[in-house]
């Protein structure tokens, strides 16, 4: 899409600050950080939200939650425990129409709904 911020992300047309990247996914620090470890991890495949995951995605939303999986090692969160989160649509406050998913860590986290 030529008008979302993360797909231009994905190509390098805004900067970030990544913390892990391959052919189907990358993962770099949020730019508000609510936790002292808070990373998203999109695909880049467009997908708007988990609304929109199609059959086809399967393979692709699993890798993704391997990816987690790395990042939380990688950030040093593994071990003390860490949240994940994805927003859909305006209650929600998905402000990105674009499928994302916050990783936060590095402090006890409070359940704020």
């Amino acid at each position: 899409m030529d008008d979302c911020i993360f797909c231009k992300i994905i190509k390098g047309e805004i900067p970030s600050t990544k913390v892990y990247e391959d052919d189907r996914v990358v993962s770099f620090h949020d730019i508000s950080p609510l936790a002292p470890v808070h990373v998203l991890t999109i695909p880049k495949k467009h997908i708007a939200s988990v609304l929109e995951i199609g059959e086809e995605d399967k393979e692709l939303i699993g890798h993704l939650h391997l990816v987690l999986q790395k990042v939380a090692k990688q950030m040093g969160v593994d071990e003390s425990g860490f949240r994940v989160v994805t927003n859909v649509g305006v209650h929600g406050q998905q402000t990105v129409q674009h499928l994302h998913y916050h990783l936060l860590g590095g402090r006890q986290l409070q359940w704020e709904a």
